[in-house]
């Protein structure tokens, strides 16, 4: 998962409404993984639907025993699955669900060949590789140790092993010495995978800048360096060059990856989610329990505020690694040149989109000369302004957007744009305005130079050059206003069932790594994706030195020695440190963690809400060094992060409105000094009262650490959390945006009451000639926090078919059933939408009539079988009919008994006085 620079995501969140909207996953129809109770050939589970299923992929391990199969109509694929849960040799059976592909902006890219020219620009920088320098990755390489021996595999979009960075070949005695393509290139998620056993990727390039990240050789240009140069790369291409990944495939290729011997497995892939019962969290939770770490990155959705954890990352005991942005911003820039009066120099830049840079040269225009302009640009220039056709216009980067800067400048004549950064680095700019030929972006310091030149009434010319084939030069800018502190996109926790995420970070911001030789070869880019791989390295690092691969016992170490900062918000810093949610115990301190002497028996401790409020835990501190050491505890309270931004909102804050307080925790240990001999342990225990002086109702989420202080001068931590409020209390389903729309409206506009919706003939909504002709119905569902389930009945509002006289009643209300895909598990908090083809969940179609449907999401904590425990609300009435199909057919296709006609969707009458409207209706 990758995320733009983090100036951009500052701009994008300034802009930010409260309510952050996502997609649920996708389902994929039809398509299902079933789980075995005991081992079984899987084609002949297969077989035994006669046909009307096929095998997507066996999925027999030594930790999962099941396969993913497809049903062949999937119109029935609901009902057949249904009927395969309750088999005694089925365990349990999920729908396949799709992941996307890590997105991912290049900041900037440089290839071997343009490597001519390397500088420094901006400050007191050093060659030292600084991601290394900030998490003690640099003393190992001191000590010689490179991770050997330690074997971790990457499943992501595959690896460039041909890159000379990444050892040039792929097999037994290579860097990446093992591992399959489970795809091939033309995979998209939705057709065939070709899987074979070269996971090679020329076309994406998130896999090969993880694997440079772990174990980049120091044979290239810019001297990169892996953090664990001397272990082995596995890699599992688990997505094509576009498109998305079914959770069944994630699945095999961790259980791929588990059984090929990996030491470590590393996956910067997710989506929203926030529930450890989620089935691909569970499946990497249980390769984590049988001795395999899994470290996944946290994501990238830091704007959507607290609780808004990412799966597989929310899996239990798998480690959630969240981002920190690097001290140093590196970028790879394009070389040209620029003359003021007869004097030329070379400066860099990177391109943009249009960049149409061919042989440019022209002199710089700028519209006033004021370099902190925040709004320089935003407003159309003036009448005296010249026909900007014979210039290069300089912008400052600043509060407007980009577009809106370009199309000012457009329009008085401007061709060519170049915007000077008003952070460290430079990043690709899109504008696509009628007219521009070409944009770029430059460091600030190079716009602030011109810009002082033509305020001094010089003449400054620039030479530009074609970004894509310029000669490159690595830039390193110091990063004063982000470097150290949390990256602004890292996702908080914790999970709805207040399980502590992330566990701890790494460098994610500003990262230089290796790209795929037809991409680049080299490329800087941002995310937690990036600060994933850094941590697995760590892992092997810490092997190497302790020599144990136990996952609990490293989580354990690199947690109570991690080194927590402050929050910082638009370049300020806070007074508090950040909140454990969104760095969990701090930046790793990875060479402190190898040599501790002093061991705690967990990562962390959750206290729960107010409702589950646990107050009293334990812990256990072991000292495993040669002499006494005496150990004093105290509380060190984190910012106290509220979830919602007032007692009656719905949504919860998203950031920078997220509103942090000094409210913390308190906390009594017993005992709170004490002495152990080498070799003793003891047992602490915690006690706490949770913070005075919040406002429940806004659900505080508190944090902090309890500081562990050694005589031999250790200096470990703790970290906590819990809520103070009820999380059971909250209301999850927002009513006022669940609705009814028009499958075909991009915008989920309410449709009026008693609209008639015109749907595909029954079995058909997948012919997109049909589909093209119907106008169906589109439930929008509204999750202002996540819902383990939600709950859809199709309500009849007249009794004139047979399937409304025969309706079943449900917490109180007359159901048909349930749509196909309801109910739906484990709800990432956001707008999920449902086009609705008639269809129920166990195969089976709707009369034609009048309906509205009734959604229930369960609130947290709460019990599926009592109707009380959800939020329900109601959709506006509305009618359906079916296409016909040229000439009347029986409803055979319908709920069972239905025998009305459906060729112009005629229900079945009762009596005149309750259906004679309805059916006139219907018939016009």
């Amino acid at each position: 998962m990758v995320r733009l620079d983090l100036a951009t995501v500052l701009l994008a969140v300034a802009a930010a409404v409260n309510a952050v909207q996502v997609d649920t996953p996708e389902v994929l129809p039809g398509a299902y993984i079933v789980e075995y109770e005991n081992d079984q050939d899987s084609n002949a589970f297969v077989r035994k639907f006669g046909g009307r299923a096929s095998l997507r992929k066996d999925l027999r391990f030594k930790l999962f025993k099941g396969a993913s199969i497809q049903f062949k109509d999937t119109k029935n694929a609901e009902e057949m699955a249904a009927k395969v849960a309750k088999l005694p040799t089925i365990k349990r059976v999920f729908p396949v669900r799709r992941y996307p592909i890590p997105q991912h902006d290049v900041l900037s890219t440089g290839d071997d060949a343009a490597a001519l020219v390397k500088r420094q620009l901006g400050g007191n920088v050093t060659n030292s590789f600084s991601p290394h320098l900030m998490t003690q990755v640099n003393k190992f390489k001191e000590a010689g140790i490179t991770g050997k021996g330690i074997k971790i595999a990457v499943i992501d979009t595959g690896i460039d092993y041909t890159h000379p960075a990444l050892g040039g070949c792929f097999g037994p005695g290579c860097l990446v010495s093992y591992g399959a393509d489970l795809v091939g290139d033309a995979f998209n998620g939705a057709n065939q995978p070709r899987p074979d056993n070269d996971p090679v990727d020329n076309c994406n390039g998130h896999g090969t800048h993880v694997a440079g990240i772990i174990a980049a050789q120091s044979n290239n240009p810019y001297g990169i360096v892996g953090a664990a140069e001397g272990v082995q790369l596995g890699a599992y291409r688990v997505f094509g060059c576009q498109g998305d990944v079914g959770n069944d495939l994630l699945i095999a290729a961790y259980n791929m990856a588990y059984e090929a011997g990996s030491d470590i497995i590393t996956a910067s892939i997710g989506g929203a989610s926030g529930w450890s019962e989620d089935p691909w969290a569970a499946v990497v939770s249980r390769i984590v329990e049988n001795g395999v770490p899994c470290v996944v990155s946290a994501g990238n959705d830091g704007a959507a505020g607290v609780f808004y954890a990412s799966t597989a990352a929310n899996g239990k005991q798998v480690t959630a690694i969240a981002s920190v942005d690097n001290v140093i911003t590196p970028a790879l820039l394009a070389n040209a040149t620029y003359q003021i009066d007869s004097k030329s120099e070379f400066f860099g830049f990177t391109g943009g989109d249009p960049q149409s840079w061919n042989s440019v040269s022209l002199p710089l225009w700028t519209v006033n000369y004021n370099t902190s302009d925040e709004a320089h640009g935003c407003d159309p220039y003036p009448a005296s302004t010249p026909n900007l056709s014979g210039y290069i216009v300089l912008i400052r980067r600043g509060s407007c957007t980009f577009v809106q800067k370009v199309e000012n400048a457009v329009a008085k004549g401007a061709r060519y744009v170049i915007f000077y950064n008003n952070v460290p680095g430079t990043l690709s700019v899109t504008a696509r305005v009628p007219g521009l030929s070409a944009v770029a972006t430059i460091p600030s310091g190079t716009g602030e130079l011109w810009v002082e030149a033509l305020e001094s009434g010089k003449r400054v010319l620039v030479n530009m050059a074609n970004p894509s084939t310029a000669p490159k030069f690595l830039a390193n800018f110091d990063n004063p206003t982000s470097g150290g502190y949390l990256s602004s996109f890292t996702s908080w926790g914790p999970t709805f069932e207040v399980e502590s995420k992330p566990q701890f970070s790494t460098p994610g911001g500003y990262i230089l790594s290796t790209y795929p030789r037809l991409l680049g070869s080299y490329g800087v880019l941002s995310g937690t994706s990036m600060a994933c791989p850094l941590a697995a390295a760590i892992y092997a690092l810490v092997m190497n030195v302790r020599g144990t691969k136990d996952p609990k016992t490293i989580e354990n170490l690199l947690s109570s020695t991690a080194k927590p900062n402050l929050f910082r918000r638009d370049g300020v810093s806070s007074p508090y440190l950040a909140p454990v949610p969104q760095q969990g115990a701090g930046l790793v301190q990875a060479w402190d963690a190898a040599k501790a002497t002093t061991l705690l028996s967990t990562s962390g401790l959750s206290f729960n809400d107010t409702d589950h409020f646990n107050p009293v835990q334990t812990f256990t501190v072991s000292n495993t060094g040669s002499s006494s050491v005496t150990y004093s505890l105290s509380n060190v309270g984190a910012a106290t992060a509220y979830t919602y931004s007032s007692p009656g909102a719905l949504t919860p804050a998203s950031l920078p409105s997220v509103e942090l307080t000094g409210n913390f925790a308190s906390l009594a240990f017993t005992p709170s000094t004490f002495t152990l001999g080498a070799g003793q342990r003891r047992i602490v225990t915690v006690k706490a009262t949770a913070p005075t002086g919040l406002d429940v109702k806004r659900l505080p989420v508190y944090s902090g650490y309890i500081a562990i202080n050694g005589s031999d001068s250790s200096a470990l931590s703790l970290p906590y959390l819990g809520v103070a409020g009820s999380l059971h209390s909250v209301v999850v389903l927002n009513s006022d945006n669940t609705l009814l729309a028009r499958a075909r409206d991009s915008t989920n506009s309410p449709v009026a009451a008693n609209l008639t919706f015109t749907l595909p003939p029954p079995g058909q909504s997948n012919i997109t000639a049909v589909r093209n002709r119907a106008d169906m119905p589109k439930l929008v569902v509204t999750l202002a926090m996540g819902s383990a389930m939600i709950r859809v009945d199709v309500v009849p509002l007249t009794n004139c078919s047979t399937a409304a006289q025969n309706a079943k009643v449900v917490f109180g209300t007359r159901t048909l059933g349930q749509p196909e895909e309801f109910p739906s598990w484990y709800n990432p908090r956001g707008t999920l939408q449902y086009a609705w083809d008639g269809r129920l969940a166990d195969g089976s179609y709707v009369p034609a009539g009048r309906y509205k449907l009734t959604v229930r999401a369960l609130r947290i904590f709460g019990d599926e079988s009592k109707s009380e425990e959800y939020d329900v609300t109601e959709t506006v009435p509305f009618r359906i009919r079916y296409l016909t199909e040229g000439k009347t057919q029986k409803r055979k296709r319908f709920v069972k008994g239905e025998r009305a006609l459906w060729t112009v969707g005629v229900e079945r009458r009762q009596t005149p006085e309750q259906c004679e409207a309805d059916e006139r209706t219907l018939k016009q």
